[in-house]
């Protein structure tokens, strides 16, 4: 991609790429560890609400104190340090940053701090997935009308299977189907921030349990997460939610290409050119060996018989019938690897991976029976889970986005496992995040 001669072009013309990133968490902190060693890239400032945790974040991420001392954005700038801030607003609005990183995971704050970047011609690299698959195909019409940015971010899953996808599409292959593995049982959506442990203890030992956030740790477990990442996939590529979403088959690493295909062909899928998430746990509980848990995937099909002999020669990964193949990326690396999102927002003008339909949504479906009155408490909480829809169900139903199902009262009884609508819920229609929503459902709807 040569992304680092152009990192080391800008580093000897004495302007690295400057940077500011808003969220101090996880994905932030593995960021932080490499970009201080990247030739021809500046972090400016880290924004978070909680400066304590982003100075024990930064030192976590091996930096020397006195790298991120800088009192103002403009001396961090002049002396090539950083600046901790609880105010995201200065470091996206000051003329001297190129590229903002939106890495709070909340919805709500990610279209905020994403319109406000392109309200000021920066680059967005939105690792807030949740945001994007609440409105990111809005937000990435918005970028290109303002000339900026708006980028998946690399070393996320989804930006690494809309690669795999373009690599198929632009090699003349037909995509059957794109995603990821990870661990699941059916029991597992109704998983909260209590019940949790009893499944985390299963294969991690966590022997701090004040060191995470049980309610972010259980929306991977209960299903959220992967209908949020699939959802960005589909949107990004072109790909489509099944009717019911995601199944989550067992399959070894060495199998997708023999279960991610159509049933009609012997599968699990109920057509081709959908996403599908992959279990490393059969339904009795035992682990599937090889599993691709942590990894990626996209499942081929050939046209010619001539395409299918290559398959073998070369040891691609076949189904029985040599029609279909799989390719996997067997990990990722996550933060570690988004300085490629940034240099190539800023030296390419290129994204790696953005919303280009709205072909995909995740919907608010019920943990249990829930009673009017209750108060929803959104993302890996104890009310609901995120279920992947196609996006033209949820605008015919009218169904309530994950994204939004926080801090809102329903105004009816719910049934276990039903899909809310924004009609059963006393929702803010003057929030911000709401009305930009409900524009993106406009503007889709047509």
């Amino acid at each position: 991609m040569n992304l680092h001669r152009m990192l080391l072009e800008r580093k000897a013309a004495g302007r690295p790429v400057t940077v500011g990133i808003i969220g101090a968490g996880k994905f932030g902190t593995m960021f932080l560890s490499q970009a201080r060693s990247t030739d021809g890239m500046h972090i400016v400032a880290v924004a978070d609400i909680n400066t304590a945790r982003a100075h024990a974040q930064l030192k976590t991420a091996c930096w020397p104190a006195e790298q991120y001392a800088a009192k103002s954005l403009d001396e961090a700038l002049k002396n090539r340090s950083t600046m901790i801030t609880d105010n995201g607003d200065p470091v996206i609005d000051h003329p001297g940053i190129e590229v903002i990183i939106e890495a709070t995971g909340d919805p709500g704050a990610g279209i905020r701090f994403a319109l406000r970047a392109i309200a000021n011609g920066k680059h967005i690299v939105m690792v807030n997935v949740e945001a994007d698959a609440c409105a990111g195909p809005l937000l990435n019409m918005r970028a290109k009308e303002a000339g900026v940015v708006y980028s998946l971010a690399w070393g996320d899953q989804p930006a690494l299977i809309a690669e795999h996808v373009d690599w198929a599409r632009a090699t003349g292959f037909k995509v059957v189907s794109a995603g990821k593995g990870t661990r699941y049982m059916p029991t597992y959506h109704q998983s909260t921030p209590e019940t949790v442990w009893e499944i985390l203890d299963q294969y991690l030992k966590i022997r701090d349990r004040q060191s995470i956030n049980p309610k972010m740790f259980n929306s991977f477990v209960d299903g959220t997460k992967s209908g949020i990442e699939m959802t960005a996939v589909c949107n990004a590529t072109g790909l489509e939610s099944q009717t019911e979403g995601l199944s989550f088959p067992p399959a070894t690493r060495f199998e997708h290409a023999e279960i991610c295909k159509p049933k009609a062909d012997g599968g699990v899928l109920e057509r081709k050119g959908v996403t599908e998430v992959t279990s490393s746990v059969y339904r009795d509980g035992k682990d599937v060996p090889h599993s691709l848990v942590m990894g990626t995937y996209v499942v081929i099909e050939s046209d010619s018989a001539y395409s299918e002999e290559c398959f073998r020669e070369y040891s691609m990964l076949q189904d029985a019938s040599g029609k279909y193949a799989a390719l996997y990326r067997p990990t990722h690396m996550i933060g570690l690897e988004l300085g490629l999102s940034v240099a190539s927002a800023a030296l390419r003008k290129e994204p790696t991976g953005a919303p280009i339909c709205f072909n995909s949504d995740v919907v608010a479906t019920a943990k249990r029976a829930l009673k009017a009155g209750e108060m929803l408490d959104g993302e890996g909480g104890f009310c609901v889970w995120g279920k992947q829809t196609p996006a033209k169900t949820s605008l015919k139903e009218g169904y309530l986005p994950l994204g939004l199902a926080h801090k809102v009262k329903l105004n009816k009884n719910i049934a276990a496992g039903a899909r809310l609508r924004w009609s059963d819920v006393d929702y803010h229609p003057t929030d911000a995040a709401v009305k930009f929503r409900r524009e993106m459902e406009k503007e889709f709807a047509s």
